[in-house]
Protein backbone atom coordinates (compact mmCIF):
# COMPACT_ATOMS: atom_id res chain seq x y z
CA UNK A 1 0.00 0.00 0.00
CA UNK A 2 1.41 3.38 -1.04
CA UNK A 3 0.33 6.93 -0.30
CA UNK A 4 0.45 9.36 -3.21
CA UNK A 5 -0.03 13.11 -3.21
CA UNK A 6 -1.67 14.55 -6.31
CA UNK A 7 -1.87 18.28 -6.83
CA UNK A 8 -5.41 19.46 -7.46
CA UNK A 9 -5.85 21.19 -10.80
CA UNK A 10 -8.96 22.92 -9.53
CA UNK A 11 -11.25 22.87 -6.50
CA UNK A 12 -14.67 24.42 -6.02
CA UNK A 13 -15.28 27.08 -3.42
CA UNK A 14 -17.81 24.75 -1.77
CA UNK A 15 -15.28 21.94 -1.42
CA UNK A 16 -12.55 24.22 -0.05
CA UNK A 17 -15.02 25.67 2.44
CA UNK A 18 -16.02 22.19 3.58
CA UNK A 19 -12.36 21.29 4.18
CA UNK A 20 -11.75 24.47 6.18
CA UNK A 21 -14.87 23.94 8.31
CA UNK A 22 -13.85 20.34 8.98
CA UNK A 23 -10.41 21.56 10.09
CA UNK A 24 -11.94 24.09 12.49
CA UNK A 25 -14.28 21.44 13.96
CA UNK A 26 -11.37 19.04 14.49
CA UNK A 27 -9.33 21.83 16.09
CA UNK A 28 -12.16 22.62 18.51
CA UNK A 29 -12.50 18.95 19.42
CA UNK A 30 -8.77 18.60 20.14
CA UNK A 31 -8.72 21.84 22.14
CA UNK A 32 -11.81 20.67 24.05
CA UNK A 33 -9.91 17.58 25.19
CA UNK A 34 -7.04 19.78 26.34
CA UNK A 35 -9.43 22.08 28.23
CA UNK A 36 -11.11 19.08 29.85
CA UNK A 37 -7.71 17.96 31.13
CA UNK A 38 -7.38 21.41 32.71
CA UNK A 39 -10.85 20.84 34.25
CA UNK A 40 -12.43 23.66 32.27
CA UNK A 41 -15.75 23.70 30.45
CA UNK A 42 -14.88 23.97 26.71
CA UNK A 43 -18.21 25.58 25.76
CA UNK A 44 -17.75 28.23 28.44
CA UNK A 45 -14.17 28.89 27.34
CA UNK A 46 -15.16 29.31 23.68
CA UNK A 47 -18.04 31.60 24.61
CA UNK A 48 -15.71 33.69 26.75
CA UNK A 49 -13.17 33.91 23.90
CA UNK A 50 -15.85 35.33 21.61
CA UNK A 51 -16.93 37.77 24.32
CA UNK A 52 -13.30 38.75 24.84
CA UNK A 53 -12.96 39.64 21.18
CA UNK A 54 -16.41 41.09 20.37
CA UNK A 55 -18.38 41.22 23.64
CA UNK A 56 -18.21 44.98 24.19
CA UNK A 57 -17.35 48.14 22.24
CA UNK A 58 -13.99 48.24 24.03
CA UNK A 59 -13.21 44.64 23.08
CA UNK A 60 -14.20 45.26 19.47
CA UNK A 61 -11.89 48.28 19.35
CA UNK A 62 -9.00 46.24 20.75
CA UNK A 63 -9.57 43.51 18.18
CA UNK A 64 -9.56 46.04 15.35
CA UNK A 65 -6.43 47.72 16.74
CA UNK A 66 -4.70 44.32 16.80
CA UNK A 67 -5.90 43.56 13.27
CA UNK A 68 -4.51 46.76 11.70
CA UNK A 69 -0.78 45.87 11.72
CA UNK A 70 -1.61 42.28 10.72
CA UNK A 71 -3.60 43.44 7.70
CA UNK A 72 -1.11 46.03 6.49
CA UNK A 73 1.89 43.74 6.93
CA UNK A 74 0.08 40.87 5.21
CA UNK A 75 -0.70 43.14 2.27
CA UNK A 76 2.97 44.08 2.10
CA UNK A 77 4.42 40.57 2.10
CA UNK A 78 1.70 39.32 -0.27
CA UNK A 79 3.14 41.45 -3.08
CA UNK A 80 6.47 39.69 -2.68
CA UNK A 81 4.83 36.26 -2.30
CA UNK A 82 2.87 36.82 -5.51
CA UNK A 83 6.23 36.96 -7.27
CA UNK A 84 7.50 33.84 -5.41
CA UNK A 85 9.92 36.03 -3.46
CA UNK A 86 9.75 34.78 0.12
CA UNK A 87 9.84 37.99 2.13
CA UNK A 88 10.23 36.79 5.73
CA UNK A 89 11.47 40.22 6.76
CA UNK A 90 8.20 41.89 7.70
CA UNK A 91 9.33 42.31 11.30
CA UNK A 92 12.43 44.25 10.30
CA UNK A 93 10.58 46.33 7.74
CA UNK A 94 7.96 47.30 10.34
CA UNK A 95 10.72 48.26 12.79
CA UNK A 96 12.56 50.35 10.23
CA UNK A 97 9.32 52.03 9.21
CA UNK A 98 8.76 52.89 12.87
CA UNK A 99 12.35 54.15 13.03
CA UNK A 100 11.74 56.40 10.03
CA UNK A 101 8.63 57.82 11.67
CA UNK A 102 10.44 58.31 15.00
CA UNK A 103 13.36 60.00 13.31
CA UNK A 104 11.06 62.77 12.10
CA UNK A 105 8.78 62.84 15.16
CA UNK A 106 11.63 63.32 17.64
CA UNK A 107 13.50 65.82 15.45
CA UNK A 108 10.52 68.11 14.75
CA UNK A 109 8.07 67.69 17.67
CA UNK A 110 6.55 71.16 17.27
CA UNK A 111 5.88 71.01 13.53
CA UNK A 112 2.29 71.42 12.34
CA UNK A 113 0.46 68.13 12.97
CA UNK A 114 -0.77 67.38 9.41
CA UNK A 115 2.61 68.17 7.87
CA UNK A 116 4.50 66.24 10.56
CA UNK A 117 2.35 63.13 10.14
CA UNK A 118 2.72 63.21 6.35
CA UNK A 119 6.52 63.51 6.60
CA UNK A 120 6.58 60.71 9.19
CA UNK A 121 4.58 58.51 6.82
CA UNK A 122 6.88 59.25 3.88
CA UNK A 123 9.94 58.55 6.02
CA UNK A 124 8.46 55.24 7.19
CA UNK A 125 7.68 54.24 3.61
CA UNK A 126 11.24 55.01 2.50
CA UNK A 127 12.98 53.16 5.34
CA UNK A 128 10.65 50.16 5.15
CA UNK A 129 11.09 50.00 1.38
CA UNK A 130 14.88 50.21 1.61
CA UNK A 131 14.95 47.39 4.17
CA UNK A 132 13.19 45.11 1.65
CA UNK A 133 15.14 46.48 -1.32
CA UNK A 134 18.54 45.44 0.11
CA UNK A 135 17.94 41.65 0.15
CA UNK A 136 15.97 41.85 -3.09
CA UNK A 137 18.93 43.55 -4.79
CA UNK A 138 21.18 40.64 -3.83
CA UNK A 139 18.51 38.13 -4.89
CA UNK A 140 17.98 39.69 -8.31
CA UNK A 141 21.66 40.17 -9.10
CA UNK A 142 23.37 37.21 -7.41
CA UNK A 143 20.56 34.72 -6.74
CA UNK A 144 21.06 34.76 -2.96
CA UNK A 145 18.48 32.98 -0.81
CA UNK A 146 15.93 35.68 0.07
CA UNK A 147 14.42 33.61 2.90
CA UNK A 148 17.73 33.79 4.77
CA UNK A 149 18.64 37.38 3.88
CA UNK A 150 15.24 38.88 4.74
CA UNK A 151 15.20 36.91 7.99
CA UNK A 152 18.68 38.15 8.93
CA UNK A 153 17.63 41.73 8.17
CA UNK A 154 15.07 41.33 10.99
CA UNK A 155 17.86 40.78 13.51
CA UNK A 156 19.88 43.70 12.19
CA UNK A 157 16.85 45.99 12.60
CA UNK A 158 16.17 44.63 16.09
CA UNK A 159 19.73 45.19 17.26
CA UNK A 160 19.80 48.65 15.70
CA UNK A 161 16.64 49.72 17.57
CA UNK A 162 18.05 48.14 20.76
CA UNK A 163 21.20 50.23 20.30
CA UNK A 164 19.13 53.41 19.95
CA UNK A 165 16.97 52.51 22.95
CA UNK A 166 19.95 51.87 25.22
CA UNK A 167 22.27 54.40 23.63
CA UNK A 168 21.95 57.70 21.75
CA UNK A 169 18.13 57.95 21.88
CA UNK A 170 17.75 56.91 25.51
CA UNK A 171 15.36 59.22 27.36
CA UNK A 172 17.35 61.18 29.95
CA UNK A 173 14.14 61.93 31.85
CA UNK A 174 13.31 58.22 32.31
CA UNK A 175 15.45 57.88 35.46
CA UNK A 176 17.82 55.41 33.86
CA UNK A 177 15.08 53.23 32.32
CA UNK A 178 16.06 52.23 28.77
CA UNK A 179 13.34 53.88 26.68
CA UNK A 180 13.10 56.33 23.83
CA UNK A 181 11.20 59.60 24.55
CA UNK A 182 7.47 59.66 23.78
CA UNK A 183 6.24 61.48 20.69
CA UNK A 184 4.59 64.88 21.00
CA UNK A 185 0.83 65.18 20.50
CA UNK A 186 1.51 66.54 17.01
CA UNK A 187 3.08 63.20 16.04
CA UNK A 188 0.07 61.13 17.20
CA UNK A 189 -2.53 59.91 14.71
CA UNK A 190 -6.09 61.15 15.38
CA UNK A 191 -9.00 58.82 16.15
CA UNK A 192 -12.20 58.08 14.25
CA UNK A 193 -15.04 56.28 16.11
CA UNK A 194 -12.74 55.72 19.08
CA UNK A 195 -10.04 53.98 17.02
CA UNK A 196 -6.96 55.59 15.51
CA UNK A 197 -7.28 56.25 11.78
CA UNK A 198 -4.90 53.41 11.04
CA UNK A 199 -7.99 51.30 10.30
CA UNK A 200 -8.95 53.68 7.50
CA UNK A 201 -5.39 53.62 6.14
CA UNK A 202 -5.42 49.81 6.26
CA UNK A 203 -8.67 49.55 4.27
CA UNK A 204 -7.42 52.04 1.68
CA UNK A 205 -4.17 50.09 1.28
CA UNK A 206 -6.12 46.82 0.92
CA UNK A 207 -8.22 48.29 -1.90
CA UNK A 208 -5.18 49.78 -3.63
CA UNK A 209 -3.18 46.54 -3.38
CA UNK A 210 -6.14 44.58 -4.78
CA UNK A 211 -6.39 46.96 -7.74
CA UNK A 212 -2.60 46.97 -8.21
CA UNK A 213 -2.26 43.18 -8.30
CA UNK A 214 -5.42 42.41 -10.29
CA UNK A 215 -6.08 45.36 -12.57
CA UNK A 216 -2.75 46.95 -13.53
CA UNK A 217 0.04 46.07 -15.93
CA UNK A 218 2.60 45.87 -13.11
CA UNK A 219 0.37 43.53 -11.17
CA UNK A 220 0.08 41.29 -14.22
CA UNK A 221 3.86 41.32 -14.65
CA UNK A 222 4.35 40.34 -11.00
CA UNK A 223 2.00 37.36 -11.47
CA UNK A 224 3.80 36.27 -14.64
CA UNK A 225 7.20 36.44 -12.94
CA UNK A 226 5.82 34.40 -10.05
CA UNK A 227 4.49 31.72 -12.40
CA UNK A 228 7.54 31.49 -14.65
CA UNK A 229 10.56 33.72 -15.14
CA UNK A 230 11.12 32.20 -18.59
CA UNK A 231 7.61 33.20 -19.63
CA UNK A 232 8.24 36.70 -18.28
CA UNK A 233 11.45 36.98 -20.33
CA UNK A 234 9.64 35.71 -23.43
CA UNK A 235 6.91 38.31 -22.84
CA UNK A 236 9.48 41.10 -22.75
CA UNK A 237 9.09 41.89 -19.03
CA UNK A 238 12.07 43.57 -17.39
CA UNK A 239 12.38 41.15 -14.48
CA UNK A 240 15.00 43.06 -12.49
CA UNK A 241 13.21 46.40 -12.63
CA UNK A 242 9.78 44.92 -11.93
CA UNK A 243 11.08 42.76 -9.07
CA UNK A 244 13.02 45.54 -7.37
CA UNK A 245 10.09 47.94 -7.65
CA UNK A 246 7.60 45.41 -6.32
CA UNK A 247 9.84 44.41 -3.43
CA UNK A 248 10.49 48.02 -2.46
CA UNK A 249 6.70 48.44 -2.41
CA UNK A 250 6.37 45.29 -0.28
CA UNK A 251 8.71 46.71 2.37
CA UNK A 252 7.21 50.19 2.09
CA UNK A 253 3.74 48.90 3.00
CA UNK A 254 5.18 47.06 6.01
CA UNK A 255 6.87 50.36 6.90
CA UNK A 256 3.43 52.00 7.02
CA UNK A 257 2.46 49.47 9.70
CA UNK A 258 5.51 50.58 11.68
CA UNK A 259 4.49 54.23 11.34
CA UNK A 260 0.99 53.48 12.64
CA UNK A 261 2.21 51.38 15.56
CA UNK A 262 4.76 54.00 16.62
CA UNK A 263 2.46 56.99 16.19
CA UNK A 264 -0.92 55.67 17.30
CA UNK A 265 -0.23 52.74 19.64
CA UNK A 266 3.19 52.99 21.31
CA UNK A 267 3.66 56.76 20.89
CA UNK A 268 7.38 56.01 20.78
CA UNK A 269 9.92 53.62 19.27
CA UNK A 270 10.90 50.39 21.03
CA UNK A 271 12.07 46.86 20.32
CA UNK A 272 8.51 45.62 21.05
CA UNK A 273 6.98 47.87 18.40
CA UNK A 274 5.96 45.03 16.04
CA UNK A 275 4.26 42.76 18.56
CA UNK A 276 5.09 39.86 16.24
CA UNK A 277 2.83 41.26 13.50
CA UNK A 278 5.47 40.78 10.79
CA UNK A 279 5.66 37.04 11.39
CA UNK A 280 1.93 36.53 11.91
CA UNK A 281 1.22 38.49 8.72
CA UNK A 282 2.83 35.69 6.71
CA UNK A 283 0.17 33.30 7.99
CA UNK A 284 -2.61 35.82 7.36
CA UNK A 285 -1.46 36.34 3.76
CA UNK A 286 -1.43 32.60 3.00
CA UNK A 287 -4.76 31.89 4.72
CA UNK A 288 -6.29 34.61 2.54
CA UNK A 289 -4.70 32.96 -0.52
CA UNK A 290 -2.90 36.26 -1.23
CA UNK A 291 -6.23 37.97 -1.85
CA UNK A 292 -6.10 41.55 -0.54
CA UNK A 293 -9.82 41.80 0.24
CA UNK A 294 -9.93 38.41 1.95
CA UNK A 295 -7.04 39.55 4.15
CA UNK A 296 -9.34 42.08 5.79
CA UNK A 297 -11.58 39.29 7.08
CA UNK A 298 -8.72 36.92 7.96
CA UNK A 299 -6.76 39.59 9.87
CA UNK A 300 -9.83 40.50 11.95
CA UNK A 301 -10.54 36.84 12.74
CA UNK A 302 -6.91 36.21 13.61
CA UNK A 303 -6.82 39.30 15.81
CA UNK A 304 -10.00 38.05 17.49
CA UNK A 305 -8.28 34.74 18.22
CA UNK A 306 -5.32 36.56 19.80
CA UNK A 307 -7.53 38.95 21.79
CA UNK A 308 -9.89 36.19 22.92
CA UNK A 309 -7.04 33.94 24.02
CA UNK A 310 -5.56 36.74 26.11
CA UNK A 311 -8.98 37.40 27.64
CA UNK A 312 -9.56 33.81 28.79
CA UNK A 313 -6.09 33.79 30.29
CA UNK A 314 -7.33 36.39 32.76
CA UNK A 315 -10.92 35.16 33.04
CA UNK A 316 -10.04 31.56 33.90
CA UNK A 317 -6.65 32.12 35.47
CA UNK A 318 -4.93 29.76 33.06
CA UNK A 319 -1.21 30.25 32.34
CA UNK A 320 -0.08 32.07 29.23
CA UNK A 321 1.41 28.85 27.86
CA UNK A 322 -2.04 27.20 27.93
CA UNK A 323 -3.57 30.15 26.06
CA UNK A 324 -0.81 29.88 23.46
CA UNK A 325 -1.53 26.16 23.05
CA UNK A 326 -5.14 27.02 22.24
CA UNK A 327 -4.04 29.54 19.61
CA UNK A 328 -1.42 27.30 18.05
CA UNK A 329 -3.67 24.21 17.90
CA UNK A 330 -6.44 26.06 16.10
CA UNK A 331 -3.90 27.65 13.78
CA UNK A 332 -2.22 24.30 13.08
CA UNK A 333 -5.46 22.70 11.93
CA UNK A 334 -6.49 25.70 9.83
CA UNK A 335 -3.09 25.80 8.11
CA UNK A 336 -3.21 22.03 7.68
CA UNK A 337 -6.49 22.36 5.82
CA UNK A 338 -4.69 24.37 3.14
CA UNK A 339 -2.63 21.25 2.33
CA UNK A 340 -5.76 19.23 1.58
CA UNK A 341 -7.17 22.09 -0.48
CA UNK A 342 -4.08 22.01 -2.71
CA UNK A 343 -3.47 18.26 -2.79
CA UNK A 344 -5.41 15.00 -3.01
CA UNK A 345 -4.24 12.08 -0.91
CA UNK A 346 -4.56 8.74 -2.69
CA UNK A 347 -3.90 5.18 -1.55
CA UNK A 348 -2.61 2.75 -4.12
CA UNK A 349 -1.58 -0.90 -3.97
CA UNK A 350 0.46 -2.82 -6.51
CA UNK A 351 -1.48 -3.52 -9.65
CA UNK A 352 -4.48 -1.47 -8.52
CA UNK A 353 -5.59 2.01 -9.36
CA UNK A 354 -5.03 4.66 -6.70
CA UNK A 355 -7.99 5.26 -4.47
CA UNK A 356 -8.74 8.89 -3.52
CA UNK A 357 -8.84 9.58 0.22
CA UNK A 358 -9.20 13.35 0.38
Amino acid sequence: MMIRLVKRSDISNRKSMQIRIAAIVLALIVVSVFLAILKLNPAMVYTTMIQGAFGSPYNVRQTIINAIPLLISALGVSIAFKMKFWNIGGEGQIMMGAFGAALVALKFPDMSKPILLIIMLISAIVFGGIWAFIPSFFRVNWKTNETITTLMMNYIALKFITYLQYGPWKDKAALGFPKIPNFSDNATLPEVFGIHIGWIIAIIIAILVYIYLNHTKKGYEISVIGESENTAIYSGINIKRTALGALFLSGAICGVAGFIQASAVSHTLSVEITGGAGNTAIIVAWLANLNAIAMIVVSVLFAALLTGASFIQTAFGIPQSAALILQSTILFFVLGSEFFIRFKVKLASKGKKAEEVA
